[in-house]
């Protein structure tokens, strides 16, 4: 397998024609992982056979539904990659999330055997991805895992970048740590499988990319609508590379979230407080594309975005069956929640809003009234000015 950086393809025929992209992340200047954009599993054992697993256990982390459909496949294939393969599975959904699945792993990893060069496995979405990555972070003081992501959200989100994590009770993700992967293999042609719905929460988090570092993307991601409906293979490659590509510079300048990282809360701030408020109800992507409109209704507030361009951002959403409006919430209750948010800095809410299409900015200035009238405005309420 090729292992060497390889160039994002910038059009769709670009990535018929490459068929398949390999690009490295690093890490303070230095190469700390590769990312294979693949059409199957077929060349996973070449992607792992540098990270010397050998005379290895691995342990594959799956959730009820990724392991019925791939747990077999992938286990076949990383056996002869290893000493042993096992498996642990715990009940899809993110109300598993959480520090007590975390526990039943441990000690499934403890009977097992499990020492600090052995390796975890995660193969699903993003809280298998997320659970996984806690759980090696903690073990044993960090081990090594790898990430199988099955979804188009956690493909161009949550398996990049090195943040792990779980729930806690009712707040998302407050537990974690930041440790990142030793490899992110991804089989595109998994996607074709996805039901609608899950599809277009990834889509959520791909506008959001385009919105705050690349315009030309966003751009073309209108142009390409059809391809990437019918979920096109070229399309599909094309896509997930230039999300990857966004959310890849943007970990590399920033591994702990201490600057240009923020960017990626773009949408995230109201997404969830609206997730949390409607329990789960609705999926990430969605409440990250209600985020999103929030928060491109109040840069357009502030001159910073126009009209038509706000209006452009609501319709590429709406185009790819995200909604841009939430019903049956209170705007005071979302302003609320925003205060539990784990990225309240001094009290204060940090939120990312546009300088313009392409570009994002990380404020602290948000009073509760402008949240109060964003939150109006994607509930649907009329704002008298």
């Amino acid at each position: 397998m090729n292992r060497v950086k390889t160039e994002i393809p910038a059009t769709l025929e670009e990535a018929a024609q490459a068929g398949r992209v390999c690009m490295d992340v690093k890490k303070d200047g230095q190469f700390c992982y590769h990312i294979y954009l693949e059409p199957d599993f077929a060349k996973l054992p070449e992607a792992v056979e540098p990270l010397n697993i050998k005379e290895r256990k691995l342990c594959i982390v799956a959730d009820s539904t990724t392991a019925e459909l791939y747990g077999a496949e992938l286990k076949e294939i990383l056996k002869e990659t290893c000493t042993y393969v096992s498996m642990f599975v715990f009940p899809a959904g993110e109300v598993n999330k959480t520090l007590n699945t975390v526990r039943d792993l441990y000690e499934h990893l403890i009977l097992e055997k499990f020492d600090r060069k052995d390796m975890l496995v995660a193969l699903g979405g993003g809280v298998v991805g997320d659970l996984t990555g806690f759980a090696a972070a903690t073990y044993l003081r960090g081990i090594g895992f790898i990430q199988i992501p099955t979804t188009l959200l956690s493909q161009v989100d949550s398996s990049i970048g090195g943040k792990t994590g779980v729930d806690f009770d009712a707040y998302k993700n407050m537990v974690g740590a930041f440790h990142m992967p030793r490899l992110v293999y991804m089989n595109l042609n998994v996607l074709k499988t996805l039901p609608d719905r899950q599809f277009s929460c990834g889509m959520g988090e791909i506008i959001k990319h385009g919105l705050i570092q690349d315009s030309d993307y966003l751009e073309k991601l209108s142009t390409y609508q059809r391809e990437i409906r019918e979920k096109n293979y070229a399309a599909l490659l094309w896509m997930v590379a230039g999300s990857c590509k966004v959310k890849r510079h943007v970990v590399e300048e920033d591994p702990t979230e201490q600057g240009i990282r923020a960017w990626l809360n773009f949408g995230h701030t109201i997404g969830h407080s609206v997730e949390k408020l409607k329990d789960f109800t609705l999926c990430h992507g969605e409440c990250v594309a209600i985020g999103c409109a929030a928060a491109a209704w109040m840069s357009w507030k502030r001159e910073l975005i126009s009209e038509k361009e706000k209006e452009a951002a609501e319709q590429l959403l709406l185009d790819y069956q995200l909604p841009v409006r939430v019903k049956g919430l209170k705007p005071e209750d979302i302003v609320k929640t925003t205060k539990l948010d784990k990225k309240m800095d001094a009290g204060k809410v940090k939120f990312v809003l546009l300088k313009k299409i392409g570009e994002a900015f990380v404020t602290r200035d948000v009073e509760d009234e402008e949240l109060l009238r964003a939150s109006r405005y994607v509930c649907g309420e009329e704002i008298h000015e």
